[in-house]
């Protein structure tokens, strides 16, 4: 017997554990020894998922029970140039994703936003949150800790911070429903996501509350944060990074290169992407951010949950009169992403995987950045520029009616 034979077998008997198979041997022997079970139990041939290129003691932080790795085949799109607060250049985007036909229309609209010069990009808001909820008996007790709190953010921000050597408290807002009262703390996670960064952060602030308060804590996290769901207060209040980025593309190149109009994509967008989702009830009014959100997310060692919030987005275009004094000219068509709650870093979590780092190190972005916080910030806008492509790509084809006709020709 191997190795991992035995200790599967010591998993069968009763004598250990699944998850107690690091303690007793390497992580590559455990990862195969679970492997080694579930084949016997199951009939199934993992020996793909058994082929990964990292030592599995890497992926320790990410992962409980590993067996092996999901890969998923990764693309890159660009270049494009990118004039951001943070980003500045030329970046190419790596996307993982099993959706066909997708790294080829972002690259169409990559390639179509460089031919006007590049995109221009801001992160506009940064805080990442965590809201507790806390029992009063009532409004009179609920009026009294909010008020407290208003009054005490230095006590606060003072008691959260003890936890961090990185994180910033920014605010904390307060919000009471009947004999509940839910705090929302925001923070600057620097080049951090942040997630478990502020929710130990605000654990702490919370015993505070309840040492000077009359509120009692019920859990760290009240759902009005709003975590990994689709919530409107995240689409109003942001959430991670607010980021947008727009583009003017010249009425010739809209016609050229992507075989329409400014007027008909600028009619596509609003009928579609305004007046349809208004109708459906979407928090989302985007053709399809979410594809390069998560298809970045993936590559670049993202939570991949939290593209529910990076869909949080809004895209807008508009026909312009063309600047080139020819009144019987194209119109110019202008064209923006707003994500409201993106949600990214390039320090922590799955940023640390060998495959993910690479990917970072391709948009020369991984690691802190200098000052701490510009590569998350970096990040944000190349992945917001990438949403925009994917954006202009799609209601193009859509505007032509070439969408039907660009899947069938790529076999996808």
């Amino acid at each position: 017997m191997t190795d991992a034979e035995t200790l599967a077998e010591r998993v069968r008997t009763g004598e250990l554990r699944l998850h107690e198979l690091e303690e007793h041997a390497d992580h590559d022997t455990a990862t195969a020894a679970r492997r080694a079970l579930l084949e016997a139990e199951t009939d199934a041939d993992l020996e793909t998922v058994g082929e990964y290129a990292f030592d599995a003691e890497v992926a320790e932080s990410a992962i409980e029970n590993m067996i092996g790795a999901a890969q998923v085949p990764m693309g890159v799109a660009g270049p494009v140039t990118v004039d951001g607060g943070a980003a500045s250049g030329q970046y190419r985007l790596p996307l993982a994703t099993t959706e066909g036909a997708l790294l080829a229309s972002v690259n169409r609209g990559l390639s179509v936003i460089e031919s006007a010069g590049g995109a221009n990009a801001r992160v506009t808001k940064n805080g990442m949150t965590r809201a507790p909820v806390f029992r009063v008996e009532g409004v009179v007790e609920a009026a009294e800790t909010v008020e407290w709190v208003g009054e005490n953010l230095e006590a606060l921000r003072e008691a959260a911070e003890s936890t961090t050597s990185h994180g910033q408290l920014l605010d904390v807002e307060p919000y009471v429903v009947g004999d509940s009262v839910f705090l929302r703390f925001a923070y600057d996670t620097k080049d951090a996501m942040g997630m478990n960064m502020v929710t130990i952060a605000t654990d702490e602030a919370c015993a505070v509350v309840e040492e000077h308060t009359p509120a009692s804590l019920v859990a760290v996290s009240g759902n009005l944060c709003s975590d990994k769901k689709p919530a409107a207060i995240n689409a109003i209040e942001g959430r991670g990074r607010s980021v947008t980025a727009d583009v003017v593309i010249p009425g010739e190149v809209v016609e050229d290169r992507l075989h329409t109009t400014a007027d008909a994509i600028a009619e596509a967008n609003t009928r579609k992407n305004l007046i349809g989702s208004a109708k459906a009830g979407s928090l989302g009014f985007n053709a399809h951010a979410a594809n390069v959100v998560g298809a970045a997310f993936l590559a670049t060692g993202q939570d991949e949950a939290q593209v529910v919030e990076g869909a949080n987005a809004i895209t807008t275009m508009d026909a312009r009169p063309n600047d080139d004094g020819d009144e019987n000219g194209s119109s110019d068509l202008y064209a923006s992403v707003s994500l409201a709650s993106l949600e990214v870093g390039t320090v922590g979590g799955g940023t640390k995987l060998p495959t993910q780092s690479e990917a970072l190190d391709v948009l020369g972005l991984r690691g802190g950045g200098d000052p701490a916080g510009s590569n998350a910030d970096a990040l944000a806008e190349v992945i917001a520029v990438g949403a925009l492509a994917g954006e202009l790509s799609l209601l193009a084809a859509l505007a032509s009616r070439h969408l039907a006709s660009a899947h069938a020709d790529l076999g996808r």
